[in-house]
């Protein structure tokens, strides 16, 4: 091993020792299923949005962030403020609501509304289906960050990650995750913070050269293609304002909040934390184009932050910062994983391991059972799919989330009259086209023109067309509405300082 693999060796051991003693110390509280799947409703919001920020912040964020606006420019500043934007959009139509409603996870939500096993069973597909989309590229970064920092295989990467997600997920669930989410954004912060500042100092110091590497289109809003682009970035906005909404890992940490009131506070936090991160990728992007210009013509844009910091500092300053940027990249991966492994296990657990375990609703040992099987198949996806970018398959990932639980999570809390038929045709509408898209690019399918847009971007049709089908099926079907419609809904808009 080359001496300047061992910062990056150090950082990983840290991060990986720290997570999972923080996991062990979580091991304490947690004692009961309800533990397990969301730590007993009592999580408080500055905790919850600590855990929620780290979860969010994944490889995307990390990595993909900065070499996307080292390569495309202005224009895809969109992907930080729409990840952020949409807890705006959760915060005014869902957050509160869906605490009320007393699911676990959202296909209870889906059945408890609805009254139908078949919806349930919708959603749980699309559950695992949309987690196992999000963790292919976090299990995918950790192999890039790995071989980038210590020279390893790039099978190293999601199969040390998914051993740690693995071990905190199953040791300690929801609580052990809480704890553990939350310390990775505070670590994830200081180490995209700290070394940006001292790469400020260095840039100040050479004095503030201007970077020419790839400049054109830079501070285009949208970038070329006439229609194409435009269609392209308000397709982009769409899925990324409406797929929060409906990104399950992110949805069941407000399960965790003691009561509504406390669920809105917590978007509130998780607001500011975002804000105060996605300042500073765009700064490495601009560093970037000064000292990291070969990055873009060798195509590896992805690894932007982890190499900026011995480009611009030679020496021990180089390598300590090298250092930082890898322990951020690196539990970036993990917590965003971990998020992912709960839900997904959660779904399993309620749908699928109880029949092999044989305990009612899903105890314990079921979820464990689930999350060895939530885990172990994305990273094999992982390791067969290659050359998608981090942010591109993070966002494909969104579209299907928009598409398919954001009509059914606004309708469902807003519209008395959805069914469980125009839900599930909605759900099938948006599933299968935007779910689609993702496949076919996930496989490489990359045709030119229209045809290309439309499936690398899919947010712009799909959601109006899974909420137009949902609207319209429902009220073809309006004899079937549920009985208990008008009553659950109050419920959900019912603040509990008036329900008790």
């Amino acid at each position: 091993m080359s001496a300047d693999a061992v910062p990056g060796l150090v950082a990983v051991v840290l991060v990986t020792l720290i997570t999972l003693a923080i996991g062990i110390y979580g091991l304490r509280f947690s004692r009961t299923t309800s533990d397990f799947f969301v730590a007993s409703r009592t999580v408080r919001p500055g905790l919850n949005a600590s855990a929620i920020g780290g979860e969010y912040l994944s490889a995307a964020s990390f990595l993909g962030i900065a070499g996307l606006l080292l390569v495309g420019g202005a224009d895809m500043l969109w992907y930080p403020v729409g990840w952020t934007a949409g807890y705006l959009v959760l915060l005014v139509l869902v957050a509160a609501p869906l605490r009320r409603s007393g699911a676990y996870t959202l296909p209870d939500f889906a059945e408890a509304r609805l009254g139908s096993r078949t919806v349930r069973a919708a959603c749980s597909l699309l559950v695992v289906g949309i987690g196992w989309l999000y963790l292919i590229p976090q299990f995918e970064g950790a192999g890039l960050t790995l071989r980038t920092a210590i020279g390893a295989p790039e099978w190293a990467g999601p199969v040390v990650v998914g051993g740690v997600v693995l071990a905190n997920v199953t040791s300690g669930g929801m609580r052990s995750v809480t704890f553990v989410q939350a310390f990775q954004y505070w670590l994830k912060l200081t180490a995209i913070l700290l070394p940006v500042a001292v790469l400020l100092v260095v840039w100040w110091g050479d004095g503030r050269p201007h970077g020419t590497a790839g400049a054109d289109g830079w501070s285009v809003p949208v970038a070329g293609d006439g229609g194409i682009g435009l269609y392209t970035t308000y397709s982009l906005i769409a899925g990324l304002f409406l797929g929060t909404m409906g990104l399950p890992h992110v949805v069941v940490r407000f399960y965790t909040n003691p009561d509504g009131r406390a669920a809105r506070r917590t978007t509130v936090v998780v607001l500011a934390l975002l804000g105060l991160f996605y300042l500073w990728p765009p700064v490495y992007a601009a560093l970037g184009r000064v000292y990291a210009g070969r990055l873009v013509a060798e195509g590896r844009s992805d690894v932007l932050v982890l190499e900026l910091p011995r480009l611009m500092l030679d020496g021990l300053g180089g390598d300590l910062l090298t250092g930082l940027v890898t322990a951020g990249a690196f539990a970036a991966f993990l917590s965003t994983s971990s998020g992912l492994a709960i839900a997904v296990s959660g779904v399993l657990t309620q749908d699928l391991t109880t029949r092999l375990v044989g305990e009612r609703r899903g105890g314990v040992a079921a979820f464990r059972l689930a999350a060895v099987v939530a885990v172990v198949i994305p990273i094999g996806a992982a390791l067969l799919v290659r050359n998608v970018g981090v942010a591109q398959s993070v966002g494909l990932a969104f579209a299907v989330a928009a598409s398919t639980f954001c009509p059914l999570l606004v309708l469902g809390i807003w519209w008395r009259r959805l069914t469980a038929a125009g839900a599930l045709a909605g759900l099938a509408a948006g599933g299968l086209g935007a779910g689609g898209a993702a496949i076919a690019t996930l496989a490489g399918y990359a045709p030119g023109g229209w045809t290309g847009a439309l499936l690398g971007q899919p947010a712009a049709w799909s959601v109006p067309l899974a909420a137009a089908v949902m609207v319209l099926v429902s009220l073809a079907t309006a004899d079937r509405e549920p009985a208990h419609a008008r009553r659950f809904l109050v419920r959900l808009h019912t603040p509990e300082s008036l329900s008790r």
